[in-house]
């Protein structure tokens, strides 16, 4: 009987997920179950896990889809974005040159040599 109620929480569960778009606080509180629970469940449980990560896998359509759509209204931040995380392979990408005045081998030696002076 018990594995029955399990077995019906974790279908629960997973259906309260798709709700709360992954939110496991919010999902396990809509369940009346603990979060470890469901962490539990996920290194114990393959088939769970798997519809766990499904779920994840529609959040994140979700979430594109939000975004396509705010591209699509003209929106800069979100084509920026989308730019910098799907079209890196056109050039889209940030980059930050970072210039330094020390010679870096000599500085790591200097420091050496005045730690062992100091004992």
């Amino acid at each position: 009987m018990k594995q029955n109620a399990t077995a019906i929480k974790k279908r629960a569960m997973i259906e309260a997920l798709e709700k709360t778009l992954g939110v496991v606080t919010t999902a396990a509180k809509m369940v009346g179950i603990d979060r470890v629970t469901h962490y539990r469940w996920m290194e114990s449980d393959a088939e769970y896990k798997e519809n766990v990560d499904d779920v994840q896998n529609v959040v994140l359509d979700f979430a594109e889809s939000a975004l396509h759509k705010m591209v699509e209204n003209h929106n800069p931040a979100a084509t920026l974005f989308l730019l910098k995380t799907k079209g890196k392979k056109r050039g889209y990408i940030e980059r930050q040159e970072i210039e330094h005045s020390s010679n870096v081998e000599t500085d790591v030696v200097f420091e050496v040599h005045k730690r062992k002076k100091d004992t």
